[in-house]
């Protein structure tokens, strides 16, 4: 007698840019990436540092998994810095996604998508709880495709909040924003940063302070860019006398550079968990320092799997 077929998988299912940002509102993802935050401090998150392998000419892979009790993501990104010569991004990748229980494989995001709004919805997360409100000016340092990304997250979260913006140039700066003023309230930074700028977040991957001003009180930096150990964005004067906290303090000790140059005490260097779970002392200077983490990738991908009805 012959055997049963096997019942035939389903057919793997990859997302485009598009499709992927569809599926990854700020909204949602800032909420989900506080319950990660939460997970990774309890170990409910197992997010390994990455591995890096050279790729090519010049080139990198970066491969990044997490693991938790509903999903497994595993992000691969290529870099690769001849492509600018060729007119084709320096970045690509994937997220592969699957099902905890099963293993079974869900879907394929687009890598760079889930990064730069995974980014960005965690600077948000961090300059509501730095200043205990929605931030009422925000100055971005930058004008990449993170800073396009953090654009659609102030208006989508903190749509009242205007955006000032610095660039390379006045030129770089202003082409910005002129593109992404479609969306909202967005504007080249005057020379000297006015007062009323709450929030600071520098996007660039400067590798001397591109802001280094006197710690204020009244004014919270959120450090995205630099993410190697030979980048600084934010300067000793800013990070000098301030509360210092991180997204993974434990990956900042070998890429948040600019930390590294001011030789910070890391043991004082907080976790964005507990940033979340206990308001921080805003009579001080608060910085916060982003290097990102494959835990937020996870928080993206189960947003993305309840939006595409991929559930388990």
């Amino acid at each position: 007698m012959a055997s049963a077929p096997e019942p035939s998988a389903p057919t793997l299912q990859a997302f485009d840019r598009e499709r992927t940002a569809a599926a990854l509102p700020f909204a949602a993802l800032a909420q989900a990436i506080e319950a990660a935050a939460a997970d990774l401090q309890a170990g409910r998150i197992a997010s390994p540092e990455r591995t890096v392998l050279p790729l090519g000419a010049g080139g990198a892979l970066l491969s990044m998994p997490a693991t938790s009790h509903d999903l497994g993501i595993h992000k691969l990104v290529t870099v690769q810095p001849g492509n600018a010569a060729r007119q084709w991004p320096t970045i690509h990748g994937i997220v592969a996604v699957c099902d905890a229980a099963s293993g079974r494989p869900l879907c394929l995001l687009d890598g760079p998508e889930v990064t730069g709004r995974r980014t960005a919805a965690v600077s948000m997360v961090a300059l509501r709880r730095l200043l205990g409100r929605a931030p009422r000016q925000v100055l971005l340092i930058g004008t990449g495709v993170q800073a396009r990304h953090h654009v659609g997250a102030i208006h989508a979260l903190f749509p009242d909040c205007p955006v000032l913006v610095r660039g390379r140039s006045d030129a770089a700066a202003r082409a910005f924003c002129a593109q992404a003023s479609a969306t909202g309230h967005v504007q080249l930074c005057p020379p000297d940063i006015p007062d009323t700028v709450d929030a600071v977040v520098t996007l660039t991957t400067a590798t001397e302070p591109v802001y280094d001003l006197p710690a204020r009180a009244d004014r919270a930096v959120v450090g995205v860019g630099a993410f190697k150990p030979d980048m600084a964005e934010i300067g000793r004067a800013t990070l000098a006398g301030s509360l210092l906290y991180a997204d993974d303090p434990a990956g900042a000790r070998h890429e948040a550079g600019d930390l590294i140059r001011a030789g910070v005490d890391w043991n004082s260097v907080r976790s964005l968990a507990s940033l979340l779970a206990e308001a921080p002392d805003r009579s001080r200077p608060l910085v916060f320092k982003s290097v990102g983490t494959a835990a937020w990738d996870l928080a993206a991908a189960r947003v993305a799997v309840r939006a595409l009805g991929l559930g388990t």
